[in-house]
């Protein structure tokens, strides 16, 4: 069986400057701490700390596996407040915790753009535009969590200077269109090409079969971004397909309970329970599988760098397609028997029956034989 790799403290110590880099040393000297945790059991209750700098509170969440791709943090605007001002030279993808408020958005050359949002609100900051997040309730805080590709950009320049504080506008990633941030889109297939999603919790998705229990899916493309995201649902008493990616997918449960599976390669898989504002985060070619055993729906957000996607020749994710022909998502035909035994177990226990029969006997009409 393998092993987690764990050496020798001597051994390691020869190695323990190279855990520090530019980032690591940023988020200390803005006062914050870094969870280095693949799983946050739920970000509306995780605790913060005072962000002078940014007049809020908040703390990074970045896993090893994670730490040189994209990061994760979560912030509070104070009740009646606002954040200050920042630019930032990296990509940033929000998700509206708890609260509501607005946002504005501009550029070098004048040109100024506010939208409102609520709990459940996707959006997406363009590129060393300047922005201001403001709460709209002066009785209770807002809370957020974002994505960014913050770790490789501070680690290659190394001068939280140029990258905060760069005059320089990208008008072919934000020129300030009025309706930049409105709750529209073009629909190019699984992928929604939008800036703004008002409410993640109820917008509709496509049939995605291939992942499994006949649930939906919808992919974005916000702000002309190199990172994207994604929703995913399947329904009660159902699961997803295991499978695995590269680093930098944070999981954010949006409704539902339920559990997931991780695990390396050779290696027994481990739970974890999730329920509305839990965070999984998969590490590096980790596989992983969603079950859900609650009364409703579960519905997800991926928020994720473009490294998780390894793609084959045709441009579709490996992580959509069989280990049979090469891919790296385990068919239901093909999983340990550990999955269906454990699932079993835990819908008993609430006293409901699996409804996996349909899905296990449409994917035998498309399975691929073993090689």
């Amino acid at each position: 069986m393998a092993g987690d790799a764990l050496v020798k403290d001597d051994f390691a110590a020869k190695f323990v400057t190279e855990k520090e880099s530019p980032y690591t040393r940023w988020v200390a000297a803005e006062g914050l701490d870094i969870i280095a945790a693949h799983y946050v059991p739920d970000l509306r209750t995780v605790e913060l700390k005072p962000w002078a700098r940014r007049g809020g509170r908040g703390v990074f969440i970045n896993h090893e596996a994670t730490r040189t791709s994209n990061d994760c943090y979560v912030c509070e605007i104070p009740a009646g407040g606002e954040l200050a001002p920042q630019r930032q030279l990296f990509e940033e993808m929000i998700l509206v915790l708890d609260g509501q408020g607005s946002t504005k958005v501009w550029n070098d050359a004048g040109a100024e753009v506010t939208f409102e949002w609520q709990a459940g609100s996707i959006f997406a900051i363009p590129l060393n535009t300047h922005h201001r997040h403001f709460n709209g309730s002066g009785r209770k805080a807002a809370r957020f969590v974002a994505s960014t590709n913050l770790p490789p950009v501070l680690n290659l320049y190394d001068d939280a200077d140029f990258v905060f504080n760069t005059s320089r506008d990208f008008p072919n990633r934000f020129d300030g269109e009025p309706d930049y941030f409105s709750p529209k889109g073009e629909q190019k297939g699984l992928l929604l090409d939008t800036n703004f999603v008002a409410d993640a919790v109820n917008l509709p998705l496509v049939e995605a079969k291939e992942r499994g229990a006949g649930g939906g899916h919808i992919r974005f493309a916000m702000a002309k971004g190199s990172m994207n995201s994604h929703i995913s649902q399947f329904p009660i008493a159902t699961y997803k397909k295991g499978h695995r990616h590269g680093p930098g997918a944070h999981v954010i449960i949006l409704t539902g309970t339920g559990y997931s599976l991780m695990w390396p390669e050779g290696e027994e898989p481990r739970r974890y329970e999730w329920g509305p504002g839990s965070l999984i985060v998969p590490p590096n070619m980790w596989f992983h599988q969603h079950f859900n055993t609650g009364p409703d729906p579960a519905r997800y957000l991926a928020f994720k760098h473009e490294v998780v996607s390894v793609r084959n020749a045709q441009g579709v994710p490996k992580a959509w397609i069989s280990q049979r022909i090469g891919g790296d998502q385990i068919d239901y035909a093909d999983e340990s028997p550990y999955v269906r035994e454990t699932f079993h177990e835990a819908l008993a226990k609430i006293g409901i029956e699996p409804r996996m029969e349909e899905a296990y006997s449409a994917e035998l009409e498309t399975l691929p034989p073993k090689s």
